[in-house]
């Protein structure tokens, strides 16, 4: 330290020690060169305390980050699409990821204990926001948490998850998109595909509410037109090739909804059908370009950015999920997988391909 512009000896001893004395006196010359010393010392300390204020600040800064879990049920091109567009939605509303927010993105891989110790982990860490990707996810998530705000998307119907008190107004800490497609039009686009067919097949999970809900549109559309349905329910994506050819022989189309479990193998799925000729109308685009002919279905990219867009106005603190009704897609693409007609030698007819995205 300095008094009146000269090193305080004991300031120099503090620095360097007792020893540094001789008989209790500091040897001149040495007392010189270690207070040169010590002043370069206390001018790296300054500079020191300097720059701890400026790591205090960075750190204060870093706690004021926000912190979003994002948990995803399972890896397929839909929910891989929905968790990109809700990362975008996010930034393209200022929360943008390592600026000013913090994402931890766990994949389930289909495993409820997964879905389990996700829950516990976001809750333990307690974020700020959590995105859950599909029905599953949702309700573990929902279950785990009734103060941490859940913004969740690739549900078909929140209501009937036992998510919300109801789609318009939800009440709890749960709001989100629903990937509800338009099952009465993709009945009619399946008809004018294959027109002469009087039996539809399905098969799709029996544990996915989500999909139990599409088939029983499913089911009245067709019973509205004159079609029956033939069901084959599932349980892993080890039962899926089972499934589909207790379909073979009986049904003259195949229709499968946005079921996650279908989705995580449709390969598996198309192996059977296109071995027995049968064409494959989807819930949604990732399934047609997995192997399925052709869908009307929603865009999962977009449906992800809408959830962002809702999760960013609960961060900002401009809305609360108990508040915000459920959002689902009022626009429909339809998708043609032109390999898979070669494949079945069927014609697509002209109207539905007018207007669609082909799928080489």
């Amino acid at each position: 330290m300095r008094i009146n512009g000269k090193i305080d000896d004991k300031i120099v001893v503090l620095l360097f020690g007792g020893d540094i004395l001789k008989n209790g006196r500091m040897d001149i010359m040495k007392k010189r060169g270690l207070k040169k010393f010590a002043a370069g010392v206390t001018l790296l300390l300054a500079l020191g305390l300097l720059a701890g204020c400026g790591g205090e600040k960075k750190e204060a800064g870093s706690k004021a980050q926000l912190n979003v879990g994002i948990v995803q049920l399972v890896e397929h091109s839909a929910l891989d699409a929905a968790n990109k567009g809700f990362v975008d939605g996010l930034a393209e509303k200022g929360f943008k990821e390592n600026e000013n927010v913090a994402i931890d993105r766990q994949n389930a891989q289909a495993d409820q204990s997964n879905l389990q110790n996700i829950a516990h982990r976001f809750v333990n860490n307690k974020v700020d926001l959590i995105c859950a990707i599909a029905t599953p996810a949702a309700q573990v998530m929902a279950n785990a948490t009734k103060d941490i705000p859940i913004v969740a998307t690739a549900v078909t119907d929140y209501e009937a998850a036992k998510l919300v008190a109801s789609n318009e107004k939800p009440g709890g800490n749960v709001t989100g998109t629903s990937d509800m497609n338009p099952i009465k039009e993709q009945v009619d686009l399946l008809l004018k595909i294959v027109p002469d067919a009087k039996t539809i097949g399905t098969v799709y999970c029996s544990s996915e509410v989500n999909s139990q809900i599409q088939i029983e549109i499913m089911k009245k559309a067709a019973a509205e037109r004159g079609v029956n349905v033939m069901e084959a329910t599932v349980s892993t994506v080890n039962d899926i090739q089972q499934a589909a050819q207790s379909l073979v022989g009986k049904v003259d189309v195949v229709y499968v909804p946005t079921d996650n479990v279908i989705a995580s193998s449709m390969p598996t799925l198309v192996s059977v059908t296109d071995n027995a000729g049968l064409a494959v109308i989807c819930g949604e685009e990732a399934l047609v370009k997995g192997g399925g002919l052709a869908t009307l279905g929603i865009d999962y990219y977009q449906l992800g950015k809408e959830t962002g867009e809702m999760a960013a106005k609960i961060l900002k603190g401009e809305a609360k999920p108990a508040d915000m009704a459920i959002q689902t897609q009022k626009q429909f693409k339809t998708v043609v997988n032109e390999a898979g007609a070669k494949r079945l030698g069927i014609t697509i007819p002209q109207d539905v391909l007018q207007n669609a995205e082909i799928v080489k």
